[in-house]
Formats: C-alpha cells, structure tokens, sequence
C-alpha cells in the first residue's frame, strides 16, 4: 500500500492520466510540454518513458496525429511465425498447405 500512496502523492498518475488524455484527444502539440514535465520528475520510471519518446519525437507525434496503423501487418507477421515454428521440421508441401487458401491450385 505504501507505493500506491508514494505514486499518487508523487504526482505519478496524474502523470499517466495527462498522457492518457493527450493520446486520446490525439493533440501531438501537447506532447513536448508533457515529455518536459515528465523528465523533470523524480520518478525513474516516467524519466525514462519520456526521454524514449523524446529520442523519436517525430515517430510519436505521426502515431498521435494519424489514423494509421501497422496492426494488420504485426498480426500477418505474427501469425505466419506462429505457423513457421509449428510446422518446424514437416517440410514445405505441409506448411504450404497450411498457408494457402482451401481452393488455391498449383
């Protein structure tokens, strides 16, 4: 209980919160003034977070600002993974039929 109590006196997830907020409201101005905030700190864990956002700042601020994602394509890659190291050792025919479509012909 005594962490709890030092993170919300510490200002830890007022801290979250406003990060939270500013992700959802998808305003990326927000974000240099919060990084600012969140270094000057004390709390190690939120220090760190910031200056990991700070290092690709412009990356951060598309992924805030703009309505694409690489989900589609990190579920493909890992669902092919997943198939790979299943069929580890039972040879191509296998893991082909396996990945093609049902009507697919040669």
């Amino acid at each position: 209980m005594l962490v709890g109590q030092q993170r919300r006196n510490s200002g830890f997830e007022r801290r979250i919160m406003r990060f939270n907020g500013l992700l959802r409201s998808r305003n990326p101005d927000a974000l240099d003034e919060w990084i600012d905030d969140a270094i000057e700190t004390e709390l190690t864990t939120i220090m760190r977070f910031a200056s990991v956002l700070r290092r690709d700042i412009d990356a951060v601020k598309n992924a805030i600002e703009l309505p694409w994602s690489n989900g589609q394509a990190e579920g493909q890659i890992n669902r092919l993974k997943t198939l790979k190291r299943a069929m580890y050792g039972a040879g191509p025919e296998l893991m082909r039929a396996r990945m093609l479509p049902l009507n697919h012909t040669k």
